[in-house]
């Protein structure tokens, strides 16, 4: 049993970096990791063989894990942060007004929209977790994923020592696959507090599940890249509301792209993916996660 948060987190904090590491130590996810960079970069270079020229639905399961009633959340919490996964994905967001005239056009729409499916809600006498994946299965006090090659699994509910969330890149063990978010940071209503209660918790980390990288490179030495050709370099995440421009590394003038759902700024500060970033998604769509939402509008 892991100990309940004890403060308040006063910025963005995402574990996939440390599930994908740990992951690292798999013989089996190292080679499906190389084999699907080697993928999305051909797609990348060639402009991918556009199997997918409509909108793809992504079916989604909700899975609330709760011991107390505030981290049960209400079926509109719930709704709230389909809404948000939906407005961002299509870049369709009214914020997104606030991104630089440099880059407005570089905004991407996605063409991914999200259906909830089903929700669950598992009691639990787990007081809260960390980046165990324990949420994720009946046996360790959570609750098991539907199958993982046709729906994305969200998991909500108590995480500690300050997390927000975090999520699995494709490639991983299906039975873990998936993405977790702090009930707290979970939609618009309920219990989603500020300055993480926009639902861009969840579009940082369904980025992540469909193979999106932090935008830095997840390095502090300015060689770290999200092997994306249209965001710019920058040495480290950003954090609460930075002002435009934040120059780092040699990314004069216009800095940093903080703004990029990928870095860690607060929720209403983020308000973008870029083009780059639609293509690596939709590379993930058409490879590794080929079989999600296939009938497309």
């Amino acid at each position: 049993m892991n100990p309940t948060n004890s403060a308040f987190p006063t910025h963005r904090t995402c574990g996939t970096a440390e599930v994908h590491a740990r992951l690292l130590e798999r013989r089996r996810y190292q080679q499906h990791r190389i084999d699907i960079e080697l993928f999305t970069s051909r797609f990348q270079l060639f402009g991918g063989p556009a199997q997918r020229t409509g909108i793809t639905t992504i079916p989604t399961v909700v899975h609330v894990i709760y011991q107390d009633g505030s981290a049960n959340i209400s079926d509109a919490q719930i709704q709230s942060q389909i809404d948000v996964l939906n407005r961002d994905f299509r870049g369709t967001n009214p914020d997104v007004s606030k991104v630089p005239e440099v880059w407005k056009g570089l905004v991407g729409d996605t063409r991914v929209q999200f259906k909830l499916d089903s929700v669950t809600r598992t009691k639990t006498t787990v007081a809260s977790f960390s980046t165990d994946d324990e949420m994720k299965a009946t046996a360790t006090g959570g609750h098991d994923p539907l199958p993982a090659d046709r729906y994305l699994n969200i998991w909500t509910c108590e995480l500690s020592g300050g997390l927000l969330g975090y999520a699995q890149f494709p490639g991983g063990p299906p039975e873990t696959d998936g993405v977790v978010i702090w009930h707290k940071a979970f939609g618009t209503a309920g219990t989603a507090t500020a300055p993480f209660n926009l639902g861009r918790t969840a579009t940082h980390e369904v980025g992540h599940w469909l193979n999106l990288y932090h935008i830095w490179g997840d390095r502090l030495d300015c060689q770290g890249t999200d092997e994306v050709s249209d965001t710019p370099g920058q040495q480290a995440p950003n954090y609460g509301k930075p002002a435009f421009p934040h120059v780092s590394c040699t990314n004069a003038p216009n800095g940093d792209m903080f703004m990029n759902y990928m870095d860690y700024v607060d929720d209403d500060a983020m308000c973008m993916f870029t083009l780059g970033q639609v293509a690596r998604m939709q590379a993930a769509l058409d490879g590794p996660r080929a079989l999600i939402g296939r009938a497309a509008t």
